[in-house]
């Protein structure tokens, strides 16, 4: 079984190849549109994965303090509902909840005194994971975006 060490070291890996990408792109690149072909910006990207970590770190919370319920996840629909929460707002606030909710995600990681399976899924599938989905995608659209476009 990976320790939670290892499951913190390994979000930090994805982390900052993740951050390393979005370091390179400068506020207007990170706002056009192409990163889907639905027309997501780097920024959407941003504010995804914030939402994500910030569910994350909502429901490690509940698992910490006992109210935790084990529900099914509408993915899709809630993806379009971060989508149209986030869309219209500008990048340094997107960029500041992105940094937010993973400081909390890992504090409530950190809290957790006992690791269930659930809290392991919760941040491995919005951490670690999440980013190792999203990062080739990301590379190809900024190397598309620093040549041009």
């Amino acid at each position: 079984m990976t320790t939670k060490r290892e499951r913190a070291a390994e979000e930090d890996l994805g982390w900052r190849n993740f951050e390393d990408l979005l370091q390179t792109l400068s506020p207007a690149q990170m706002q056009e549109p192409g990163y889907t072909p639905e027309g997501w910006s780097v920024k959407d990207l941003m504010a995804h994965v914030g939402c994500w970590m910030a569910e994350a770190g909502r429901e490690l919370q509940r698992m910490r303090v006992g109210t935790y319920e084990d529900r099914p996840l509408h993915v899709d629909a809630m993806n379009r509902e971060f989508y149209e929460a986030n869309v219209d707002l500008p990048l340094p606030m997107i960029r500041a909840e992105l940094f937010s909710s993973r400081i909390r995600m890992l504090q409530e990681w950190n809290a957790l005194s006992d690791v269930t399976s659930d809290a392991e899924d919760w941040f491995v599938e919005s951490g670690s994971n999440h980013y190792r989905e999203h990062v080739p995608r990301l590379q190809e659209w900024a190397e598309e975006l620093r040549a041009g476009g």
